[in-house]
């Protein structure tokens, strides 16, 4: 029996093979780790008791001075409404679609830092144009920051366009629907942060501007985190 495992040939989990073939062969190991933690964390808010959904939310009061918690900009993409499982749903599935393009074209990191800092964006959409009593959740700051990076691009090299414009638009306007609890402050929010890296990293792609490309982004993630305090410098009335 020692002879026979000795000589038999080794195998290995189907997931953990396509894992490591998608991470050797450069596919969007990125988007999908995003969509793995994600639902993981959907999961864990189903748990009664865990309070998964209250510690990773966001509201604009946990910027404000005595309730300072700045890192709720973030894991609020994480965590989605549990009432509606379609939320996280929809969510993933964009998330899919445009990952797999944009992290193809832009690279992982670039991809990633496009993510988080269009997610923050999203936040500081809901800082200063909604209430700092409301909470949100959701990662769909950070989708539309994908869509706005998609779209600017796209335009830049010359692609069509006319159909992201018309989700785009469908988008926003269900956002702004009477009765529909929809936070399009971190859509709007998102969407412009969203632009705003797409256009850097359009304008920087040459390997000679890789070193403006990233100041460029820190500059862009100094003002967010500048406008992250808003209510030190301006108390909740």
């Amino acid at each position: 029996m020692r002879e026979q495992r000795a000589s038999a040939p080794r195998t290995k989990p189907v997931a953990l093979t396509r894992l490591r073939s998608v991470a050797r062969g450069g596919g969007p190991i990125v988007t999908y780790s995003i969509i793995a933690v994600t639902f993981a964390v959907f999961l864990l808010q189903l748990i009664p008791g865990l309070g998964v959904t209250s510690e990773l939310l966001y509201a604009g009061g946990y910027s404000a001075p005595g309730s300072f918690e700045p890192w709720r900009m973030l894991t609020t993409m994480l965590v989605h409404s549990t009432g509606l499982i379609f939320h996280v749903l929809l969510n993933m599935y964009t998330l899919w679609i445009f990952g797999q393009l944009l992290e193809g074209l832009l690279g992982r990191s670039r991809f990633l830092a496009l993510y988080l800092i269009a997610g923050l964006g999203g936040s500081i959409g809901v800082l200063w144009l909604s209430s700092p009593f409301v909470p949100v959740v959701g990662a769909s700051g950070a989708i539309f920051g994908l869509m706005g990076a998609f779209l600017v691009i796209q335009r830049r090299l010359g692609g069509q366009t006319t159909q992201l414009l018309v989700l785009l638009g469908i988008n926003l306007v269900i956002g702004f629907l009477p009765g529909v609890n929809i936070a399009w402050q971190a859509h709007l929010g998102g969407l412009l942060v969203g632009a705003i890296v797409g256009w850097i990293y359009i304008e920087t792609r040459k390997r000679s501007q890789q070193a403006l490309q990233v100041w460029l982004l820190a500059a862009l993630v100094v003002v967010l985190l500048l406008l992250s305090l808003r209510y030190f410098m301006l108390p909740i009335g």
